[in-house]
């Protein structure tokens, strides 16, 4: 009879007891996920990819202090959005130069994507590259992955108010970015720009059903 595989919380134990190869399963089992956010928050992938290394490199050394509070996944998404935040930071405290606008930035498409979806998921990446830095994070966070605004709210270490107005601007952005998918007629090649901030995201999703939206309906 085969043994259960082991859960992420009896590897995150293995790990802190000294087992060499248990956080290398971890990170196998997350690392597709956590790719993905991390090339959605940073919008650059050599960015996206040391800030992940410096994720799980920050994982590795505090896994002896999980409590199983949460799910082990979720305390990988905090230490990457972290992570990320971090390099952002960095990133803006230092001149920089506008990243080219190629078509490197690509989340490898899920094996079962049609054509089509995977048309439409390049057209979402693309309009979140075009959201300030604020209002990507919770969106990914709450929109995409799908986690609640109080989880966001800790992982950002903002208020939960603060997660709900940077959704709902982002949502409006968002939304008249991507109408042509609900009407390929409609124009779509409007740029974002701040004057869209006093949209709710009321407004943002009653007008177009297919911008993002979390699973609690805000």
């Amino acid at each position: 009879m085969t043994a259960a595989a082991p859960t992420d919380e009896d590897l995150i134990r293995a790990h802190a007891a000294g087992d060499p190869h248990a956080f290398s399963e971890i990170v196998r089992r997350h690392r597709d996920r956590m790719w993905a956010v991390a090339l959605r928050t940073m919008r650059d992938q050599e960015e996206a990819a040391d800030a992940l290394q410096d994720a799980f490199i920050s994982a590795y050394r505090a896994a002896a202090k999980f409590r199983a509070e949460s799910q082990v996944s979720t305390w990988l998404h905090r230490i990457v959005v972290n992570a990320c935040l971090d390099r952002i930071r960095k990133r803006q405290a230092r001149p920089t130069v506008p990243l080219p606008e190629t078509d490197e930035y690509r989340e490898p498409a899920a094996p079962g994507d049609s054509m089509g979806q995977r048309e439409t998921r390049m057209l979402i990446d693309e309009a979140l590259r075009q959201l300030p830095d604020e209002q990507r994070a919770p969106i990914v966070l709450v929109d995409v992955e799908g986690y609640s605004v109080s989880e966001t709210a800790s992982m950002l270490g903002i208020a939960e108010g603060t997660v709900k107005s940077r959704c709902a601007r982002g949502r409006a952005k968002l939304a008249k970015v991507l109408g042509h998918l609900r009407n390929p007629d409609a124009n779509a090649n409007v740029p974002i720009s701040d004057s869209n901030r006093g949209a709710t995201s009321g407004t943002a999703r009653g007008g177009r059903a297919d911008a993002p939206r979390d699973r609690e309906g805000r």
